[in-house]
């Protein structure tokens, strides 16, 4: 990956490492104070907080699809629009599969880098 990749190869390479099991790759493309909106409207803040969330999807040992469909950006910030599909194996050794439409937003660093500011995997359709 280049060192200052679009929105879009980012977003791609959340996958791929999320699918690797890449656990403090994923952290470092959250910026120290980003969210994570859960299905139920939950807000959950900063890195160790969304650490826990990651693990349990690396802990499912399945595949992450991820497809970007828009990307719109103004300076610094873009919105990212992208359809996504899970699946693996629970703690309880059922199946679990999982689809969504995300609205992401994501801040490019001084570095020319992007991060994620709020990850937000279930778009409009959180159950609250």
């Amino acid at each position: 990956m280049s060192k200052n990749p679009a929105p879009e190869t980012f977003l791609n390479s959340f996958a791929d490492e999320l699918n690797n099991g890449n656990l403090s790759y994923l952290l470092s493309l959250y910026e120290t104070d980003a969210c994570y909106v859960s299905q139920s409207g939950e807000i959950v803040k900063g890195q160790e907080n969304i650490r826990q969330i990651l693990q349990r999807f690396i802990d499912m040992k399945g595949k992450l699809e991820t497809s970007v469909k828009n990307v719109f950006n103004t300076r610094d910030i873009a919105l990212a629009i992208s359809e996504w599909s899970f699946s693996g194996i629970g703690p309880d050794g059922k199946a679990v599969s999982l689809r969504g439409k995300s609205a992401d937003v994501l801040r490019q660093q001084s570095d020319g880098t992007w991060r994620i500011v709020i990850d937000n995997p279930w778009g409009v359709d959180i159950s609250r």
